[in-house]
């Protein structure tokens, strides 16, 4: 191949791998604090369908539930991964899993397994459905701290992830993450913080964007209104 046909397919690859974008284009120059400007759970909402994923915004947690039992039938989910958090308890999430025949694993019912038995739940689980520690209106990104009970695993693992974000936790920008976590002291810090912009995407040597390898290859984010 001559140079010139490999560059013509570099740059071929590279315009496919755009099709969800991960960056801001025309911001100004100088500017260092972006933003949004459009309210924040549509800005959100906006941003998340950008980058590959689903977000659907609702004005209650019982619509919330009603979308997460959809999502559940739709994907014919036998069990799933949980997060123990406040959010996912105001969803009555245990009820829902337990109305729609789907196995809950989460912190406390995979202690109790022998370690073989709970590396199989995990990895035959077919949903993970986490919360957030904040969403970053201005690019779609979750930003998620691992802690007992809200174990990263459940966004890496299961072929789908679903997210439930309530209004209060979303922040404009992604300055407003580290403002947040400066707050708090060091033994309060995570051990591991990860940032969530769609679902998962890899690239080989030669540019070719494929999604879902390493990771969810589907991504829904339920956006809660506050009340």
């Amino acid at each position: 191949m001559n140079r010139d046909a490999f560059l013509t397919r570099v740059r071929e690859a590279a315009a496919a791998g755009c099709a969800h974008r991960v960056h801001l284009n025309d911001i100004p120059g100088g500017v260092g604090y972006v933003g949004t400007s459009a309210e924040k759970c549509v800005a959100l909402a906006d941003e998340i369908s950008a980058v590959g994923g689903e977000a659907i915004v609702v004005e209650s947690p019982v619509a919330a539930k009603d979308a997460v039992a959809t999502l559940l039938k739709q994907y014919e989910a036998a069990s799933a991964l949980c997060w123990k958090h406040a959010v996912l308890d105001r969803l009555k999430l245990p009820e829902l899993l337990a109305d729609t025949n789907v196995a809950v694993h989460d912190h406390s019912t995979l202690a109790k397994l022998p370690s073989d038995e709970q590396r199989q739940a995990i990895l035959a689980a077919d949903v993970g459905i986490s919360s957030v520690d904040f969403a970053v209106a201005e690019t779609g990104t979750l930003a998620v701290c691992s802690k007992p009970g809200r174990e990263r695993v459940i966004s890496l693992l299961p072929r789908v992830h679903i997210a439930i974000v309530e209004e209060s936790q979303i922040v404009p920008d992604l300055f407003d993450v580290f403002e947040q976590l400066g707050k708090l002291s060091f033994d309060d810090l995570p051990s591991n913080l990860a940032f969530i912009t769609g679902p998962s995407k890899t690239g080989d040597i030669e540019l070719q964007l494929t999604t879902g390898v390493h990771g969810p290859g589907k991504w829904h984010v339920v956006i809660v209104r506050d009340a």
